[in-house]
């Protein structure tokens, strides 16, 4: 398994739409590998492949004791209404804001073996990551979810960060101790 770089804001492939995944490869295992890795010492509980510079309908999550490999997800329903939550996001580190989401949401995937699956009524932190990852394979970030005045703010906060990203690469430092678990909210 490899750390991959991780793509921050500014980064084109994170405004792409990816393309689903028609063949589950070797090629793609040691994606879905490299992916829990690089989450984890990220300190993140989702991570989608345009992230790490990849184009395919895939995620991967470990979130309220479930962990997930997502592909060729869309989410079915959706239920409670809308609830608000903090969230970051792996690749605009150090940005949290407030985010509306829906409170329940049933999703319908395929594991890592290309057998379809549903996560029914996924709440709390799950129902978040998942939305929030999916919305990451069409191209959109949590900040397009937030009000002009607290998009700005975000926006302005960024402009303090970038610069700690050349080439809109997040590089994360190569160690051998296990990370701890990412605190509620961040990355999704």
């Amino acid at each position: 398994m490899a750390r991959l770089d991780i793509h921050v804001l500014g980064s084109p492939i994170l405004r792409q739409d990816t393309e689903r995944v028609t063949q589950i490869t070797p090629e793609l295992r040691r994606l879905v590998d490299d992916m829990f890795e690089t989450m984890e010492a990220a300190k993140g509980v989702g991570l989608a492949a345009p992230q790490v510079g990849r184009s395919e309908r895939l995620c991967v999550v470990d979130a309220d004791d479930t962990r997930l490999v997502v592909i060729n997800p869309e989410i079915v329903s959706h239920d409670g209404g809308l609830v608000k939550g903090e969230e970051g996001c792996l690749s605009i580190p150090e940005i949290y804001a407030d985010v509306s989401r829906h409170a329940r949401v049933t999703v319908r995937a395929q594991d890592i073996d290309g057998v379809w699956y549903e996560i029914e009524d996924a709440a709390n932190l799950l129902g978040r990551c998942l939305q929030h990852e999916i919305d990451h394979l069409h191209g959109k970030l949590f900040t397009d979810r937030l009000s002009l005045l607290k998009k700005r703010s975000a926006m302005k906060e960024w402009d303090y960060e970038k610069s700690k990203y050349p080439k809109n690469l997040r590089v994360l430092p190569v160690g051998d101790l296990p990370p701890e678990k990412g605190a509620a909210g961040s990355d999704a």
